[in-house]
């Protein structure tokens, strides 16, 4: 009987979530030492534990003297010219952690931008008056960076992630709720981390 791996640390998934959106920006697939002087990382061997685990949950290839960068499983990424990777669910409310797993979801190529995308489940209502409810499935482009207006996936203090409508304002970042019953969200901006913006949204009836 075969088991399935543990879930996820918070600290294993920020490291996932970096690879998928910088893995790109290194020349050749990172070494430990690289990825560590990259995260700010003072030790290798906590790293790699990390890593194991990433590997041990199929989400990241197994490193090997041939093999010695690091690089993301093929099947985390977009399978087909039609499926995104589902990584669970935001909240549209007060904040919730987005949980990445190795799921896919099928998007109509329309939903989406030729930009690496994935899909977030809609948690909460307080994104309802722009037409975003609970159970909703929203299209996220990755991106560290926002346009005002923008409905952006946003990650406050390292920790929790939701899903609202970004403004820069003096120095503050506002995050506003599509709800007149609930308030603006006020933070510092090295508080707020934009993990990507909104591009399209599907929903289920039954």
């Amino acid at each position: 009987m075969t088991h399935a791996p543990p879930p996820l640390t918070r600290r294993q998934r920020e490291i996932y979530q970096y690879l998928q959106e910088n893995l790109h920006r290194f020349p050749h697939p990172p070494t430990l030492d690289e990825l560590c002087r990259a995260l700010g990382l003072r030790s290798r061997g906590s790293l790699h534990k990390q890593l194991q685990a990433l590997v041990e949950a199929g989400l990241v290839e197994p490193m090997n003297n041939k093999r010695r960068g690091i690089r993301l499983k093929r099947t985390t990424g977009t399978p087909s010219g039609d499926e995104l990777p589902f990584y669970g669910r935001i909240a549209a409310g007060r904040p919730i952690e987005a949980v990445a797993g190795p799921d896919t979801i099928t998007v109509p190529p329309p939903l989406r931008t030729s930009n690496p995308c994935y899909v977030l489940e809609v948690k909460g209502d307080s994104m309802i008056e722009a037409g975003i409810l609970d159970g909703d499935w929203v299209v996220i482009e990755q991106r560290d960076h926002a346009h005002d207006g923008e409905i952006v996936v946003a990650l406050i203090d390292g920790e929790e992630a939701t899903l609202k409508r970004f403004q820069r304002k003096g120095n503050w970042v506002l995050l506003h709720p599509a709800n007149r019953t609930m308030e603006t969200q006020r933070y510092r901006p090295e508080q707020v981390r934009i993990q990507g913006v909104l591009v399209g949204q599907m929903r289920r009836y039954r």
